[in-house]
C-alpha cells in the first residue's frame, strides 16, 4: 500500500541554450507528489504518516523554493553571484530563513545562504525529479515521483528498496537503534 503526499515550490529558473520562450528567465509554481510504499503498520494502520513524509521532504526540498534554479554552465550564473556579493547578500542575509541542508550531489548542489540551486543539466521536471529522488532515496522508500510545473508534468516509479521498522505508535521509521525519534517508542 501508498501514502501519498504533494508539496509546493515556488521557484526561478530558465533553459540555457534552449531555443524557445524557456530561454528566459522564468518563474513556476511546482507540484512535487510523493508515493511511499510499504506494508501498513497495524499499531497506527498507515503506512508512512504523509505529515512525516512531507517534513522529511522538506527539510532539503526547501532549497528549491523561492530559490533560483541555474545549470552550472550558465553565463548568468557568475553575474547573479556578483550582484549578490554587492548587495551583501550572497552568503546569507537575516531575512533568508527558510534554508534547508546545503547539499551537493552528481546532479545538484544548492547553496542555500544565497536561495540559489546549481544544477549539472537543465532543470525540466524530468530533471527535477531525477535530482529529488537521489537526494531522498535513502530517507523514505519512494515508488512513484511525479513533478508538475505550468504545463508540464513526469512521473516515474522506482522499485521498493527496503521495507522499513516503523514506530507502532506513531508510524514513522525507527532509527539504527530501534527507537522512535518522534515519540520515543524503544522496540523491544
Amino acid at each position: 500500500m501508498r501514502s501519498i503526499t504533494t508539496l509546493h515550490l515556488q521557484y526561478a529558473h530558465r533553459f540555457y541554450g534552449f531555443k524557445g520562450e524557456a530561454q528566459y528567465l522564468h518563474g513556476h509554481t511546482g507540484v512535487l507528489t510523493i508515493e511511499v510504499e510499504d506494508s501498513v503498520e497495524a499499531g497506527v494502520n498507515m503506512v508512512f504518516p504523509c505529515n512525516e513524509i512531507n517534513k522529511t521532504a522538506w527539510e532539503v526540498l526547501k532549497n528549491f523554493d523561492h530559490a533560483l534554479i541555474l545549470r552550472q554552465d550558465d553565463p548568468l550564473l557568475p553575474a547573479v553571484l556578483d550582484v549578490y556579493e554587492k548587495q551583501g547578500i550572497r552568503n546569507g542575509a537575516p531575512t533568508n530563513t527558510m534554508k534547508g541542508e546545503a547539499f551537493k550531489t552528481e546532479l545538484a548542489t544548492a547553496y542555500p545562504e544565497c536561495r540559489l540551486v546549481v544544477t549539472k543539466e537543465t532543470m525540466t521536471v524530468e530533471g527535477m525529479i531525477k535530482i529529488v529522488y537521489e537526494l531522498l532515496k535513502d530517507k523514505l522508500n519512494i515508488v512513484k515521483l511525479t513533478f508538475t510545473s505550468g504545463v508540464n508534468a513526469a512521473s516515474a516509479e522506482f522499485p521498493v528498496n527496503k521495507s522499513a521498522d516503523r514506530c507502532p505508535l506513531c508510524g514513522i521509521a525507527l532509527n539504527e537503534d530501534g527507537v522512535c525519534p518522534k515519540c520515543g517508542y524503544k522496540k523491544h
